[in-house]
């Protein structure tokens, strides 16, 4: 169906246009006709809007002759033919109402009068339909450039889902290859403590499963992962692994699932790890009006080998964050005297 027919409010503007060029070609009729204001009036009124509805045809010459698809004589030669034949079969349809008109008392010879408008309503009509087919074509390339710009833009959806598919697909097996080799060095040692951890491994995984397809989680259900994954290092370092969780509000904002895991087992594989002490793993949230603040802090060896980096970890958080928020999200990494300090801001979300 034609789009302006299609709904009744564009249907009753179209009219009301029509209405406008209806008053001109009245206005011009009472010039060159000799008719009356009233006469004009009668003439022109309902001959345009009859032509308006001959003029919808120009939408679909405009669809099947693209701008961008053909050469401008074919243009041309359609668009002159095309406006030519509907002014013609309106002329022959204003013939007819004139000597209506005529017959019914209008005051006016039908013939004499018909002579003296015949030209300048044939080349009023051609002019009306190019210009219909004008505005026809101005539309399709907008719609067609909407249309572009929509399928751009889901391609760029697409894409950026399927980067964060994979991100995210990345954190599974690289923490899962860790734990693994923890439980099997614990197999010899200590068999009870590594039953242990896999019944840990178990029940994070199990939670981890349940997220779905997520692409936003509540931060305290992040924080509970988090803490599912500390139990799991616990078992291998013992009392050398502490936690701190500082107070908040923050725990209905909603942030990506597996954020802080990355982060965490950082803390845990290149911090505590290298200290036969061990140390405290700090976490702490904060908010503001508009962005949620992550910290997680842990102790480090200063003389430690320095190709002993953050790894993956790190990187798979900057590329997520990055993907999700763009530049609204940070994301700062940096010792400062035995302290690593890694930093996130994430604009603040609640659905």
């Amino acid at each position: 169906m034609h789009p302006i027919l299609a709904r009744g409010g564009r249907l009753a503007l179209y009219l009301a246009v029509w209405a406008l060029g209806g008053i001109l070609l009245a206005a011009l009729l009472g010039g060159t006709g000799g008719l009356g204001w009233t006469w004009s009036l009668a003439v022109a009124m309902p001959l345009t809007l009859t032509y308006s509805f001959f003029c919808l045809s120009s939408w679909y010459v405009s669809r099947s002759m693209p701008l961008a698809a053909t050469g401008a004589v074919r243009l041309t030669a359609t668009a002159l033919t095309a406006a030519v034949m509907s002014s013609a079969a309106w002329l022959v349809l204003a013939r007819g109402w004139i000597d209506v008109l005529a017959r019914r008392g209008a005051g006016f010879d039908a013939s004499t009068t018909f002579q003296r408008v015949d030209a300048l309503m044939f080349g009023f009509g051609v002019l009306l339909y190019l210009l219909s087919l004008a505005v026809s074509h101005l539309v399709g390339s907008f719609e067609q450039s909407r249309e572009t710009e929509r399928r751009a833009l889901e391609v760029q959806v697409l894409g950026r889902e399927a980067e964060l598919r994979l991100l995210r697909a990345q954190i599974d097996p690289h923490f899962l290859f860790n734990s693994l080799n923890s439980i099997s060095a614990l197999t010899a040692s200590d068999p009870a403590a590594a039953r242990r951890m896999c019944l840990l491994l178990a029940e994070f995984l199990r939670e981890s499963l349940a997220l779905g397809p997520a692409d936003r989680i509540p931060v305290a259900r992040e924080l509970k992962l988090a803490a599912r994954f500390l139990d799991i290092e616990r078992v291998r370092f013992g009392e050398r692994l502490a936690v701190e969780v500082g107070p908040h509000d923050a725990g209905a904002c909603l942030v990506p699932p597996l954020l802080l895991q990355p982060l965490v087992e950082n803390a845990v594989t290149h911090g505590i790890a290298h200290l036969l002490a061990g140390g405290t793993i700090r976490i702490t949230l904060s908010r503001t009006a508009s962005a949620l603040s992550i910290v997680v802090e842990n102790p480090c060896e200063r003389d430690r080998p320095r190709g002993t980096g953050s790894g993956v970890g790190l990187a798979n958080v900057r590329l997520r964050l990055r993907a999700l928020y763009g530049t609204d999200a940070r994301m700062s990494a940096a010792e400062h005297e035995g302290v690593w300090r890694v930093e996130m801001s994430v604009p603040i979300t609640n659905h």
